[in-house]
C-alpha cells in the first residue's frame, strides 16, 4: 500500500514543447478537450491546431509556445482528475513550475483562471520576444560543470547562468556572442555537453528589462488572488501566497535566475516525498531524480501516462 505523505505538483516550461502535443488528450477526454477550447475562444485563434499540427517554426515561437505548454499542462491536470476521479487525486502540499511552468502554476493554485493565465502567458511571450529584439540574446545548457567554475566563466565573458536546474547541469543566458565565448571555455575547462537552446533571447538576465515595465502592467491590470497553496517561487526557492507577493515573483523571474535545484530541495527539506510532473516531456522529473534519488516521481504527459495511473488503491 503506497502512502502519499506530501505531493508537489510540478509543471514544465519553454522547451518541453513538440509538434503534436496534447492531440491524444484531445481526443480521449472532454474536461481537456474543454481546456483547448477555451484557450482558442480565450486568444481568438486555434492555438491547439498550432499545437497539433505545427508547423514546427510557427509553434517554437515565444509568444505561441508559451500559452501553448500552458494550456496543456493544464489539460493534463484536468484529464487526470478526469479519470482517476478528483477525490482520488493527491491534493497538493504545494505548488512549483520550472519558467514558464509557473504561470501553469497560478492556475493550478487558483491565483489566476485559466483564460486569464493562457492571455497572460502569451503576453509574457510578446513581451519577452520584443525584449530579445531590442537586446538580442541566446541561450545554452551546460552539462558536467560544477556551479563555482561557470560562475567564474560566466564573471569573465558578461553572461549570466539564467537556470540553476540539478547537479551539474545549467543554463547559461546572454549576448550571442558571448555565449558562444562562453561555451568554448566551458568546453575548455570539462564540460561533457554544450547544448544551444532555441529561444528568442536571453531570458531570466537583465537584458529582459524591456519587458519586465509591460508585464508589470499588463498583471496590474488583472484580476489576481491569493494562492490557495504555497507556490515555491523560481527566484528565491521560498513558498509565497500572496497577490503582492505573485506579482513580484513573475516581474522579477524575467530577469532573474530559475533556482529550481535549490526550489526541489526546499520542498524535499519541507516534506515533500512525491513529485507529480504535469505537463509535455519528462524533464522536470529527470532533473528531480538527479537532485534527490529518494523521492518519488510522477509523469502525466500524454492519455498513455495517465491511463497508468492508480492512485485509487493508495
Amino acid at each position: 500500500m503506497t502512502e502519499f505523505k506530501k505531493v508537489a505538483y510540478i509543471f514544465p516550461g519553454q522547451g518541453a514543447q513538440y509538434t503534436g502535443m496534447g492531440q491524444d488528450v484531445f481526443s480521449d477526454s472532454p474536461s481537456a478537450r474543454a481546456i483547448f477550447e477555451q484557450a482558442d475562444r480565450s486568444l481568438g485563434f486555434s492555438l491547439s491546431q498550432i499545437c497539433f499540427n505545427g508547423p514546427d517554426d510557427e509553434l517554437i515561437k515565444t509568444i505561441n509556445v508559451q500559452p501553448a505548454i500552458v494550456a496543456i499542462s493544464i489539460a493534463l491536470l484536468s484529464a487526470a482528475k478526469e479519470y482517476v476521479g478528483s477525490e482520488y487525486f493527491p491534493k497538493p502540499y504545494c505548488i512549483a513550475g520550472h519558467s514558464l511552468g509557473e504561470y501553469t502554476a497560478l492556475a493550478a493554485a487558483g491565483v489566476l483562471t485559466i483564460s486569464e493565465t493562457i492571455c497572460l502567458a502569451r503576453e509574457r511571450g510578446r513581451l519577452m520576444h520584443q525584449a530579445g529584439q531590442i537586446n538580442p540574446g541566446a541561450m545554452a545548457a551546460i552539462i558536467g560543470l560544477d556551479e563555482k567554475t561557470l560562475a567564474e566563466i560566466c564573471s569573465k565573458t558578461e553572461t549570466y547562468i539564467a537556470n540553476y536546474n540539478c547537479p551539474g547541469q545549467m543554463v547559461i543566458s546572454g549576448k550571442a556572442e558571448n555565449i558562444e565565448k562562453t561555451c568554448e571555455m566551458a568546453k575548455t575547462e570539462g564540460a561533457i555537453r554544450v547544448i544551444p537552446l532555441q529561444v528568442s533571447g536571453a531570458f531570466h538576465t537583465p537584458l529582459m528589462a524591456p519587458a519586465a515595465q509591460g508585464l508589470s502592467d499588463y498583471i496590474n491590470g488583472i484580476n489576481i488572488n491569493d494562492s490557495n497553496v504555497p507556490i515555491i517561487a523560481n527566484t528565491t526557492a521560498q513558498p509565497i501566497n500572496s497577490v503582492d507577493s505573485v506579482k513580484q515573483e513573475l516581474i522579477n523571474q524575467l530577469c532573474r535566475s530559475v533556482q529550481w535545484q535549490c526550489s526541489v530541495e526546499y520542498m524535499i527539506n519541507d516534506g515533500v516525498d512525491t513529485f507529480i510532473e504535469i505537463g509535455p516531456g519528462k524533464v522536470l522529473c529527470g532533473l528531480i531524480k538527479r537532485i534527490n534519488r529518494e523521492v518519488r516521481t510522477i509523469n502525466i504527459c500524454d492519455v498513455e501516462s495517465i491511463k497508468k495511473l492508480d492512485f485509487a488503491s493508495v
